[in-house]
């Protein structure tokens, strides 16, 4: 009886399906009258109409719960001895996720997936529009051998947006050791390489692979085509110089004056382009500010959607520094740097860490991003504590999710 699981209305059904075939047969039974006599004492006629009314109306009650309670103890015997919820919550839960709020992530990596991994627990209407320029480790090895597109950051969303951590998920994620041809490869960068020769194509690939680990959500690329993330670097000794590929620009010494995509006028994937104009929210973040969130920016169509779209558009700002990328970065640095790739009108609302006292040993060269802002602009800042405890450089998932639910149910308040 539990309000919003979809299963009170089919109880109604049926109970009057049963009710309507006990009149049809009444009249049937009338046609035969007179009958046997013993049907004066199968149908209780030496006792008043109401008491007989009443106890026919018990016992047919008691048979239909019976019956239905054991007929779904039957069926769903084998799904609840391998989940430890009761049908009833799982039922539950899954409509309260299909009515959830249509939510688009943008990014890459496993800043991208930290978000996810929260979030597919408020809904399940998620897409997650990732970046292919990824051309280091496993990736980049599958993209310079077989010619595919780079499943680093398409398998980790997929991994993180998975129903469970069961052994599914854990073998997709992993990593091979010293062996040979094999030596870093994950699983998953395998099986959605070996998917897209089976089907064809990558997107069928992604499709196939989130349907093996029931996903909730959906993950696809900003753009079908082989881009190459290029950057601009401006070092001490040499000036300007011109780095090509994401892994590349990390490893050079100097700071990032602009990143682009070559070529530039690739076309966005469709699919993306249609979920981040129907969505109720689109997040930019969090991860690599120059190699995971703008290169999906820096397909013009995927940034014109968003421009155009009318949900609430929110970036989500690094909790910490990020060594050859934004060392030494301010909150302000983030956006600033958004803003002189994509413009400073896409994103609305600038979302930001507020707890910096916290016990941090951070990896090297590492550092809390300073929150102090001279000018919020034409911007809406909020700021919430968003770290995790036990790595501070990084975003905890809960409290991020949270942090964005109450943005959207902000912002849906206002319009009302």
């Amino acid at each position: 009886m539990i309000p919003g699981i979809g299963v009170k209305r089919w109880l109604l059904l049926l109970g009057s399906g049963i009710a309507i075939l006990s009149l049809g047969f009444s009249f049937l039974l009338k046609e035969f009258y007179p009958l046997p006599n013993f049907f004066y004492y199968l149908t209780f006629q030496f006792i008043s109409r109401g008491l007989r009314s009443g106890l026919f109306g018990l016992l047919g009650v008691s048979a239909v719960i019976i019956a239905l309670i054991n007929l779904n103890r039957s069926l769903l015997a084998p799904f609840v001895e391998t989940n430890p919820e009761t049908v009833v919550n799982a039922v539950y839960d899954y409509r309260r996720r299909g009515r959830g709020p249509k939510i688009v992530a943008i990014g890459g990596g496993h800043g991208l997936s930290v978000l996810l991994r929260s979030l597919k627990k408020h809904t399940s209407n998620i897409t997650a529009i990732v970046t292919v320029a990824d051309d280091g480790g496993s990736s980049g090895r599958l993209r310079r051998e077989l010619g595919v597109l780079p499943p680093g950051d398409i398998r980790n969303c997929i991994a993180a947006l998975a129903d469970d951590e069961a052994l599914t998920t854990q073998l997709f994620q992993y990593r091979f050791g010293d062996v040979d041809s094999l030596n870093g490869h994950s699983f998953g960068n395998l099986f959605i390489t070996a998917m897209a020769e089976v089907t064809g194509s990558f997107e069928r690939a992604i499709l196939e692979s989130g349907r093996v680990l029931a996903i909730r959500g959906r993950v696809i690329p900003s753009t079908l085509r082989d881009v190459t993330l290029m950057a601009d670097l401006k070092a001490e000794a040499n000036g300007l110089c011109r780095v090509s590929g994401e892994s590349s620009i990390t490893k050079a010494n100097g700071s990032i004056e602009r990143v682009y995509l070559e070529p530039d006028d690739v076309p966005a994937y469709p699919e993306a382009i249609h979920a981040l104009l129907k969505a109720d929210m689109i997040v930019a973040g969090p991860g690599s500010l120059y190699t995971s969130v703008l290169p999906n920016l820096l397909v013009p169509d995927v940034a014109r959607a968003v421009e155009a779209s009318s949900a609430i558009k929110v970036y989500v700002c690094n909790v910490a520094t990020q060594c050859g990328e934004t060392d030494t970065y301010t909150a302000e640095d983030h956006i600033k740097a958004l803003e002189a790739h994509v413009g400073s009108g896409i994103f609305s609302t600038i979302l930001i860490n507020n707890n910096l006292d916290v016990d941090f040993d951070p990896p090297p060269g590492v550092e809390l991003v300073s929150t102090n802002l001279t000018s919020t602009r034409h911007y809406r800042v909020v700021a919430a504590d968003l770290v995790d405890q036990t790595r501070p450089w990084r975003h905890d998932s809960d409290k991020l999710a949270r942090a964005l639910l109450n943005l959207l149910q902000q912002s849906k308040g206002v319009k009302q």
